[in-house]
């Protein structure tokens, strides 16, 4: 199609060049927002039935307790080579104390956490045999936040806002977000002169994000959020056109970064311009945690001051290292750069 620029080239010199820009997210500050949670695994061996009732029986052989959601986005930042603060609202129970343990092994500060003793700390039980999900069981509610805690966040947000570089809005539906304290949060951003980016939730609309720089869905939140029949699109490059420009006029949002798994990114600037990047993944084992990667790597890379499409190229090496791991993984530098390095496009 016309609109669209041929997929961008990968060669080795463009590879050593994003190698080289990795290095600049030293010193950068990204400040994320949204619901945190804890991923615990339960893994082990289906070997029978059970005879109370006709459900697998697991052996147990391995337990594993991960930061997830937000806290995900926060430890890639870090484990990316930059700097972090989380801001959110959690519970005053278990979970939290879990939560911050493993905030402080990854060196991800927890003086952003609010304490609602009204609200359960979210926490998803992952029961698996091998790479193959058996049940989920979460502990979690989806409410709006008191007044109270919205007050105490946007006060925690005057106070780092000069500290940061780039603001991430990282919405889980769990109900840390209302429009009207996403909106709270623009003002303060564009007051402050500071970068602000989304990574949406279908289950909202595409105003709800109103004033954000860029916005990151994937293709079927895009879809829910600007209620696009795509049915009525018989070319699927001009559906992604079309999907991707509505919802970038629907939020005002300068940038929209369109992620379509095994088919890369199509990125939408501010210049009409429409850019295809394809998907570095060699393997997939499990996508859970790729679009916190991919946000983590975009905001270091416009903190960095790299032109988007080669933030968008490192955050897909990013993305392609960590679905090829079994569960909610941070990508590491090392892992990333030995990935670019050796991929063969």
């Amino acid at each position: 199609m016309s609109n669209f620029i041929q997929p961008l080239s990968v060669d080795p010199a463009t590879r050593q060049r994003l190698v080289e820009k990795i290095s600049l997210f030293k010193g950068k500050t990204i400040l994320v927002i949204g619901d945190v949670g804890v991923d615990e695994y339960v893994m082990g061996a289906v070997k029978r039935i059970s005879p109370e009732a006709p459900v697998p029986v697991l052996d147990v052989e391995n337990e594993d307790k991960r930061l997830g959601l937000a806290a995900n986005v926060a430890q890639n930042v870090v484990s990316l080579g930059g700097s972090v603060h989380l801001l959110s609202v959690i519970g005053s129970d278990d979970g939290a104390e879990i939560l911050k343990s493993l905030l402080k092994k990854s060196n991800v500060p927890g003086q952003g956490l609010i304490f609602d003793p009204s609200r359960p700390t979210t926490r998803k039980m992952r029961i698996m045999s091998g790479q193959h999900h058996l049940v989920r069981i979460d502990h979690e509610i989806r409410k709006g936040l008191s007044e109270k805690s919205e007050v105490a966040l946007l006060e925690k947000l005057q106070t780092l806002i000069s500290q940061v570089d780039v603001v991430v809005l990282e919405d889980y539906a769990k109900g840390i977000f209302s429009q009207g304290l996403v909106q709270k949060i623009v003002a303060i951003t564009k007051d402050a002169g500071k970068f602000l980016m989304v990574d949406p939730h279908q289950t909202k609309f595409a105003e709800f994000y109103k004033g954000v720089d860029l916005i990151k869905p994937n293709y079927s939140e895009a879809l829910a959020l600007t209620k696009v029949h795509e049915e009525n699109i018989e070319d699927n490059a001009e559906r992604v056109l079309h999907v991707g420009r509505t919802l970038q006029k629907m939020t005002g949002a300068g940038q929209v970064v369109l992620t379509q798994g095994a088919h890369g990114m199509t990125i939408f600037s501010q210049n009409q311009q429409v850019t295809q990047v394809p998907t570095f993944a060699k393997k997939v084992f499990d996508v859970t945690g790729a679009g916190d990667t991919v946000i983590a790597a975009l905001a270091l890379g416009v903190a960095a001051g790299l032109p988007l499409t080669e933030s968008c190229m490192i955050a897909n090496f990013a993305a392609g290292v960590v679905v090829g791991k079994v569960g909610c993984v941070p990508c590491e530098t090392a892992d990333l750069i030995s990935s670019i390095q050796s991929m063969g496009i």
